[in-house]
């Protein structure tokens, strides 16, 4: 089984630094008082010290019109040996522009907490691709600095996965959750969905394999490039996989699931793991594909909330993590950071 460097804990009075690698809506006006919140938080919260990389605040147009600028900041926040940990501000739909300017020496040197959603999944691969667990998980704006509070969903695995070397242990499903609202909402105003927990679609048993958590849109982007990862890496695995189902996309459609089945990564895999989305999703797309490809005791599980939702759970990139389908079980078997 391959084995991934963790990372250092993070520590109370650590110094973290935000980063916009994808969209830069952080720094654009009618987004600021929203990115201070989620830095606010970060500091009460988890007593973390904040710091802006350079173009972090340099909004949507600079940021998109400049990637090599996304990723100087990327790099520079992995040499700084002051800082401890990146936040990524937001996705996105280009992250893969800043691809030609990293150095991927820079990441195998030095490991670092790296946590982040969505386009944050091309990051993501990167840190793969090194063989450095990161985590997928909050976003600062669109989770950490959600309308009203963070919650203690929320709070309580960023505490776990990166601050405690402790095994992370058994993952319990989110009581509620509710769409990403990008507005000022009073709480009575927030539209909660009761979360029905886990639901095993196809599987018997308990498996263990590394984790691999995916952003279905970004992964496609990857298909073709070094980034996508290789069958040493999907091997033995559980993947998790995700694409903005609360924004009404079908997570990894018809389309998306045949390219990923063609390339194999499932066919290698020991679960698949999915966040709450539409039964008929799950049974007319997900499933479908599976038997098609003779996949009919890959264990499928839903309901873990790791999408475009709040709250959110955080999971560490290549670590080990027992999927138990007799009892609806998710339980990641060690630390993410040493």
């Amino acid at each position: 089984m391959i084995k991934f460097i963790k990372p250092n804990k993070l520590n109370i009075g650590d110094i973290v630094t935000t980063v916009s690698l994808s969209g830069g809506r952080a720094g654009d006006s009618d987004m600021l008082d929203r990115y201070y919140i989620g830095k606010q938080r970060l500091e009460k919260i988890f007593g973390l010290k904040v710091v802006e990389m350079e173009n972090s605040l340099k909004g949507n147009d600079y940021l998109y019109r400049n990637p090599k600028a996304r990723a100087d900041d990327f790099m520079e926040a992995l040499e700084k040996n002051e800082i401890k940990g990146i936040f990524l501000n937001m996705g996105g739909d280009d992250g893969i522009r800043i691809l030609p300017y990293i150095n991927f020496d820079i990441i195998k040197n030095n490991p670092k907490v790296f946590i982040g959603f969505s386009d944050g999944d091309t990051f993501h691969k990167m840190f793969t691709y090194s063989g450095i667990t990161s985590f997928y998980g909050a976003n600062l704006l669109a989770t950490i600095a959600e309308p009203c509070n963070l919650n203690p969903y929320t709070i309580k695995w960023i505490k776990k996965a990166l601050f405690s070397t402790d095994p992370i242990g058994l993952l319990e499903p989110c009581e509620r959750w509710v769409n990403i609202d990008w507005k000022s909402t009073k709480e009575e105003e927030l539209v909660w969905t009761k979360s029905d927990g886990y639901k095993v679609y196809q599987g018997t048993g308990k498996v263990n394999g590394h984790i691999i958590a995916c952003c279905s849109g970004p992964l496609k982007l990857m298909l073709g490039t070094y980034l996508f990862p290789s069958p040493d890496l999907w091997k033995n695995s559980v993947i998790f996989i995700e694409e903005g189902a609360a924004y009404g996309i079908k997570l990894a459609g018809i389309h998306s699931m045949r390219a990923f089945a063609a390339t194999g990564m499932f066919k290698y895999a020991k679960a698949l793991v999915l966040p709450t989305i539409p039964k008929e999703d799950i049974e007319e797309i997900i499933i479908k594909v599976l038997r098609e490809e003779g996949l009919t005791n890959l264990p499928v599980i839903s309901g873990l909330e790791f999408s475009h939702k709040n709250p959110m759970i955080v999971l560490p990139n290549g670590v080990d993590v027992e999927i138990d389908c007799d009892n609806a079980s998710i339980t990641i078997l060690e630390s993410g950071v040493k």
